[in-house]
């Protein structure tokens, strides 16, 4: 199928559900992204900063940008002018940071933040634990933020074929998120996120109450990583 096909058969699968579709960009040219732009899509993933910026510098400025990467401090005044939502936020130095740049550009709009909790059993993957997190929200530097807003939750499964494994992670990280809920944004109609699931496994995400799937060689095909 075409890249709009793909945007158009995504759109139809989650057009009954409160779940969002992130077209994830990562190592795919300009022309193919401006398809799925053409075909109507709004919302778009990046894994590296440097890619983003390119991307965002040459495509359609009414792009929302979801960060979903691991983002180093050092790099957050890259994209803290104009991105949209960091996915990935997975320390409180990482959200000092991020509030603090965004300050800086006197942001009309806060920046949209999701905690990165960590589901899988890979050492390779970013993410916070529960008491972190809690810890994280219970600090005065949070406290103190105007220029970033809590959006929900993100997680990144195990890279496995094992659905049964793939659930469990995924009900993890949305127990996670009716705890966090309950304890710290009850009130807070802004916290309502939950980032998982991608290609392979969205399916089941969604079952288990995914609010944003991470799609990417579903749409554009398999990624070029020589580009």
């Amino acid at each position: 199928m075409s890249i709009k096909d793909n945007i158009l058969y995504f759109d139809e699968q989650l057009r009954n559900t409160p779940c969002r579709l992130v077209a994830v960009t990562k190592t795919h040219p300009i022309e193919t992204i401006q398809e799925a732009y053409n075909a109507g899509h709004r919302l778009f993933g990046e894994n590296k900063v440097q890619e983003l910026v390119d991307k965002r510098d040459k495509l359609p400025h009414d792009i929302a940008w979801h960060l979903i990467g691991h983002l180093q401090t050092n790099k957050v005044k890259q994209i803290a002018q104009f991105i949209d939502t960091i996915q990935s936020v997975d320390s409180l130095k990482l959200l000092v940071e991020i509030n603090k740049r965004a300050e800086q550009f006197n942001r009309t709009l806060p920046v949209k933040c999701m905690l990165q909790i960590s589901i899988a059993d890979e050492e390779t993957k970013y993410g916070m634990t529960t008491d972190e997190v809690e810890a994280l929200l219970q600090s005065e530097e949070y406290r103190q933020m105007k220029y970033i807003q809590i959006t929900g939750v993100m997680g990144i499964a195990t890279n496995t074929e094992n659905e049964q494994k793939l659930r469990g992670e995924f009900c993890y990280l949305r127990e996670c998120f009716d705890h966090l809920k309950e304890k710290f944004f009850i009130a807070n109609d802004d916290f309502k996120e939950i980032s998982m699931g991608m290609t392979s496994d969205w399916k089941l995400a969604l079952q288990e109450g995914s609010t944003m799937i991470r799609v990417g060689s579903g749409i554009f095909g398999s990624r070029n990583y020589n580009r």
